[in-house]
């Protein structure tokens, strides 16, 4: 493929940093950053949650994530988009699907944090990023130019080393990149802003909620709630699920799959270290070595983005 200034056929070709796009690119990437940033750390919030359990978790910031964003859309943009939105039935089916790969993501992710499995969430989202590749390649046309393309060949080397470290099939790995990256695909193509459309998600996935919240208190009396440090860390939840996943969804929507699949080591790699040297996980010498090939593909991918862009200036 052509190394010339020129774009690649399919690609979103570089933008002026002062020009409209060029702004929009940068507040994107600036979304991104902040949100696989906090996605990094957010296993040590459900490892101090581990005694309500992944389902109970789940349903709680479904519920609490609801309460953040009635708020935001009230002293923002009103519920008219929202009212549009679920009258429109085949948007709905849209957002419907991705409220379930959502609800399904988070359930994966949880319950491996509690079964001491943040190293495999890790691979998981370095996983992600080729899932979002692969995606952006099939269903949206994108194209990679040589050192895109070297970039992605290593980050597969990297991860063919890691999954032989965790020795068989990493299933939960898998779960979690597929069910994130087919999420970012819908929440790209879906016909709603940021807000909205996490609204409408979590507003589909809250009576489900609702009603395990009322069987568990059925069954369990008070239980964790009864517990005002675990119940505050609940609460918490709420705001550490939305505010992420709102920054992803701006992203998303101004950024190319591709770019955002870049983006997504970050957060994998701050759970490693977390993994490692907060929960105690053992690091061996291969699980190093492809954690050290990672951040190498993602250094190539980084000269490449400056060298289109210096080419572009020029």
């Amino acid at each position: 493929m052509s190394m010339s200034p020129k774009a690649p056929t399919g690609a979103t070709p570089p933008q002026s940093p002062s020009s409209p796009d060029g702004n929009e690119t940068r507040k994107g990437a600036f979304a991104a950053l902040a949100s696989y940033c906090l996605w990094g750390i957010l296993p040590i919030l459900f490892h101090l949650l581990e005694a309500a359990g992944s389902v109970l978790i789940v349903a709680e910031r479904t519920l609490f994530s609801l309460v953040l964003l009635t708020a935001i859309l009230f002293f923002t943009v009103g519920f008219g988009e929202v009212r549009a939105l679920l009258g429109d039935w085949k948007k709905l089916r849209v957002v419907a699907v991705s409220a379930a790969l959502l609800v399904g993501n988070w359930l994966i992710y949880i319950w491996a944090v509690e079964t001491g499995q943040v190293l495999e969430v890790s691979f998981g989202y370095f996983i992600n990023p080729l899932v979002n590749v692969a995606i952006g390649m099939v269903l949206l046309g994108e194209r990679q130019n040589r050192l895109q393309t070297l970039a992605i060949g290593i980050a597969v080397v990297a991860i063919a080393i890691q999954a032989a470290a965790l020795g068989g099939v990493p299933y939960v790995a898998l779960s979690l990149a597929l069910t994130f990256g087919f999420y970012g695909f819908y929440r790209k193509t879906a016909p709603s802003g940021p807000v909205t459309g996490l609204f409408a998600e979590t507003l589909l996935a809250a009576p489900f909620a609702l009603a395990f919240v009322a069987y568990y208190t059925v069954i369990n009396g008070a239980g964790v709630h009864g517990d005002p440090k675990l119940m505050l860390l609940l609460v918490l939840s709420g705001p550490a699920t939305a505010i992420p996943l709102l920054l992803f969804a701006y992203a998303i929507r101004r950024l190319r799959l591709t770019t955002i699949g870049m983006f997504q080591y970050l957060a994998p790699s701050i759970q490693f270290l977390v993994a490692v040297y907060v929960f105690g996980e053992e690091l061996s010498g291969t699980r190093l070595l492809s954690f050290a090939l990672i951040w190498l593909s993602l250094m190539v991918f980084s000269y490449d983005g400056l060298r289109q862009r210096r080419l572009s200036r020029a």
